[in-house]
């Protein structure tokens, strides 16, 4: 699993592949970085035990892990930070850097240990967040980011829109077949002991 991780990091650093991610908005926002947090969650899933019971131990039910999480992927929306990952190699490899390990790695980590409550409460906070501010690309009456033009920021709007839907539709679809599963199996043993 690790070097899957490290493969993807790698194929993603590839000049003509970062090229062809960076030259278009969308790409950058919602293929780029999200491969790059899924590789840091693929490599905390081969993290040896012993890392994982050590990081638990400043991760309590989840929540430094989730914070982390949300605190970087958060930062990494702002038009300046997609500007200075086009502008500064410093900033281009920071991104390489935090997304993988305080996105990716903090999700996988923490999502199972945070609390049914604490789930509900960051997805209703961040899928409206991303709609939020794939609308403020659209509506925007100028550009936010120097180093894309209007039109792809206005896609990649309707595209972190779109995301932020997809998302909460798997969220639920997924979230609510152990219900069902569940709901299934009381109504076949109450049948079972009715007979």
């Amino acid at each position: 699993m690790a070097l899957i991780a490290a493969a993807i990091v790698a194929i993603l650093a590839l000049s003509p592949v970062r090229a062809a991610l960076e030259g278009v908005m969308i790409l950058h926002m919602l293929v780029q970085i999200p491969l790059l947090a899924v590789a840091g969650g693929i490599g905390a899933v081969a993290l040896r035990r012993s890392w994982r019971q050590s990081l638990a131990t400043w991760n309590r039910f989840g929540l430094t892990g989730t914070l982390l999480a949300l605190v970087v992927s958060t930062w990494w929306m702002v038009p300046r930070a997609l500007d200075g990952a086009l502008s500064s190699g410093t900033m281009e490899w920071l991104k390489f850097v935090t997304v993988p390990l305080f996105v990716g790695a903090p999700v996988v980590l923490s999502w199972r240990e945070l609390p049914f409550i604490g789930k509900g409460f960051v997805l209703a906070n961040v899928l409206p967040m991303w709609a939020v501010v794939g609308w403020m690309y659209v509506v925007a009456p100028v550009r936010v980011c120097n180093y894309y033009l209007v039109d792809q920021q206005v896609t990649a709007g309707y595209g972190l829109i779109a995301f932020a839907i997809a998302v909460g539709i798997t969220v639920v679809a997924i979230g609510s077949v152990p219900f069902k599963l569940a709901g299934h199996g009381a109504a076949r043993s109450a049948r079972q002991t009715s007979t």
